[in-house]
């Protein structure tokens, strides 16, 4: 049977070759397939834990007191990793490094070790987001597909790329923005159309199946349409510039902290306790829990215009300290606050509508910590719809280039420089550059 299907195959590349059009129809049916399946794992994947960190959630809010076990739930998570994760300790970073090389795996086990350390975080008061668990369970089933497929080396990267786009728009119930995500994620100032197709039907598909699932995600109304002047135009680049310094304030202290904690603590289990430790003391100190878990509720404030000035500030500690002592999360949702908080503070000070400041800060701060422009750009259409294109794009395309060449995923390759005066070697790193600065 094998051997028949062989000569299938065989014969079907010696049609293909000869007809063009057949080999585009049999590579549209088979993503079609390929980007369905994953979506269907993914966004069932994205339903389950969407709805356990629903539960998580509430729960900490009902009980207060499990605070108080931060600390032994960081240590379990880390205890686990170190005991069975092996690479898939390395999160997202992971699946990009295998996009790029592919001389190794992203091992199924990454999909459970996740989704029950962030459970654990956010159950127990970490200040962390959803979009990695999302992208690493992604990863993972793909990864999980790809092989009982036996996809070559090609495709599966492909396939890769379709798990980050579809988890990541399932998780966040924005499909075109997710798949779009995949591709641009990769590589600074290069988008691989080669799986612009099977990301697209793999977010798309993904999300449908989480909507499926029953679960519905927030949307913002901004409310205001701005014409466009020269005076509006310059109050939105300063807005976006101090986006921009934002997202490099937020993945420089992750980055400093992490590499803060795995200096001076070098057992993984004890960092976690400690870093849970400290978040104790902080809100004790601060007097204020509003800016552990998601953090959801501080951006409905930031629309209503009641965040306070230095809500996005506070807001980045925590996140820094809570994943830069190992805990599981992801980074995106705490971007989300961190933007919209201070995008209303800066509505404030440059009197401007406080809704479309916190819009723009949504997408902007979130542009500039991933490099990912168009994503974002596209992102702000599906959340806030298009009646303020133009400003969303300046805010996402200003963010990217003042936030330099950071971000929160240490494995990103810069193909092309955001400066000519900042050329790199050929297949450098967001984390080599850093580490050479270092």
């Amino acid at each position: 049977m094998e051997n028949f299907l062989v000569k299938q195959k065989k014969k079907w590349y010696i049609y293909a070759e000869k007809v063009m059009h057949l080999a585009l129809f049999g590579h549209l049916m088979k993503w079609l397939v390929i980007g369905s399946l994953v979506g269907i794992m993914t966004g069932s994947g994205s339903a389950l834990f969407l709805t356990g960190l629903d539960f998580a959630t509430k729960e900490r809010l009902t009980h207060p007191r499990l605070f108080w076990l931060l600390p032994l739930g960081g240590a379990l998570v880390s205890y686990l990793y170190l005991k069975y994760g092996k690479e898939a300790s390395k999160g997202n970073n992971l699946i990009l490094e295998q996009i790029h090389e592919g001389n190794g795996a992203v091992p199924f086990r990454m999909a459970p070790l996740v989704l029950f350390g962030t459970f654990l975080t956010h159950l127990f008061g970490g200040s962390a987001g959803r979009e990695g668990t999302a992208v690493q369970m992604g990863g993972s089933f793909a990864e999980w597909l790809g092989n009982r497929m036996r996809l070559d080396s090609f495709d599966r990267k492909i396939i890769l790329m379709c798990g980050i786009g579809s988890g990541f728009g399932s998780v966040f119930g924005t499909p075109l923005s997710g798949a779009i995500f995949g591709l641009e994620v990769l590589t600074i100032g290069v988008i691989r159309y080669e799986a612009l197709l099977p990301c697209f039907v793999a977010s798309f598909v993904g999300d449908i199946v989480t909507r499926a699932w029953g679960i519905f995600h927030l949307h913002y109304s901004v409310g205001t349409i701005l014409e466009i002047s020269p005076f509006m135009i310059g109050k939105v680049i300063f807005a976006s510039i101090i986006f921009g310094l934002a997202s490099l304030l937020f993945s420089e202290m992750t980055h400093g902290l992490k590499a803060l904690f795995a200096r001076y603590i070098k057992n993984s289990v004890l960092k976690s306790f400690i870093g849970g430790l400290i978040l104790i003391a902080i809100v004790y100190l601060f007097g204020t829990r509003e800016y552990l878990g998601l953090g959801m509720p501080l951006i409905s404030e930031s629309f209503q215009g009641t965040s306070s000035s230095f809500a996005f500030l506070w807001k980045t500690i925590f996140t820094s300290i809570t994943l830069g002592a190992g805990f599981q999360g992801g980074e995106v949702t705490p971007l989300f606050v961190i933007g919209s908080t201070l995008g209303s503070a800066l509505g404030h000070l440059l009197q401007v509508s406080i809704p479309f400041m916190a819009a723009l800060g949504f997408i902007a701060v979130f542009s500039g910590a991933t490099n990912t422009p168009i994503a974002c750009f596209i992102m702000g259409i599906e959340l806030f719809g298009a009646d303020n294109i133009i400003y969303m794009f300046i805010a996402c395309v200003i963010s990217y280039y003042f936030s330099a060449h950071t971000g929160i995923y240490g494995s990103q390759k810069i193909e092309i420089a955001k400066s000519k005066l900042y050329q790199f070697p050929k297949n450098a790193t967001l984390a080599s550059i850093r580490n050479k600065k270092n």
